[in-house]
């Protein structure tokens, strides 16, 4: 069970249609007792991303989630200006063509809009990309908002906790993502307890 530690923390969680829901629909799980601290959090999901989810899941849960969801073309959402109090983004999965467009400062909608506003005002934005292999030009995109401040976080997971099933094994991303954040520590660490 994941532990919270940071009450009130307002996060922007971003879904592109890269392959990988799972990872979008765990990562929010483990925001729900964030959300019921206070904590904001809001979601901008791409119409790829919708039918990605239906079709890799089989649902439409996203619908059930008790998140403030925005539209990808309404920049009047609070975090498409720096004078928010919004403190980070997480775009997961993350595609190599958002990662291309925050790596060449086009805002074209509200998701690349936010993760600029984060990367000028220092805050911090975690891409979860999902694609395999990377070609030079996916790798460049990376170095690009790494060194704007970025963090890659690929969604590659881990077997040494011995996940029991795909959830599980979702887990092994998405509770470092809620680390990177600043959410507290969660799930399995290399040769310490789990927390």
């Amino acid at each position: 069970m994941d532990r919270v530690t940071n009450s009130s923390f307002n996060l922007v969680v971003g879904i592109t249609g890269a392959s990988g829901a799972i990872y979008a629909k765990v990562f929010m799980d483990g925001l729900m007792a964030h959300a019921k601290l206070g904590s904001r959090i809001g979601v901008v999901m791409s119409e790829n991303a919708k039918k990605v989810w239906a079709l890799e899941l089989d649902n439409e849960d996203y619908k059930n989630y008790p998140f403030e969801f925005y539209s990808a073309q309404d920049f009047n959402a609070p975090f498409a200006s720096g004078s928010s109090s919004f403190q980070a983004l997480v775009i997961c999965p993350c595609s190599m063509g958002t990662l291309g467009r925050v790596a060449a400062g086009i805002s074209n909608d509200l998701l690349t809009r936010c993760a600029d506003v984060m990367l000028k005002e220092r805050r911090k934005v975690i891409f979860t990309v999902r694609e395999t292999p990377y070609n030079l030009i996916h790798i460049k995109n990376m170095e690009t908002v790494t060194l704007a401040g970025g963090i890659i976080c690929p969604a590659s997971p881990s077997f040494y906790s011995k996940p029991e099933g795909i959830e599980d094994l979702a887990k092994t991303v998405t509770q470092r993502l809620h680390q990177l954040c600043g959410l507290g520590p969660t799930g399995f660490r290399w040769n310490e307890s789990e927390v």
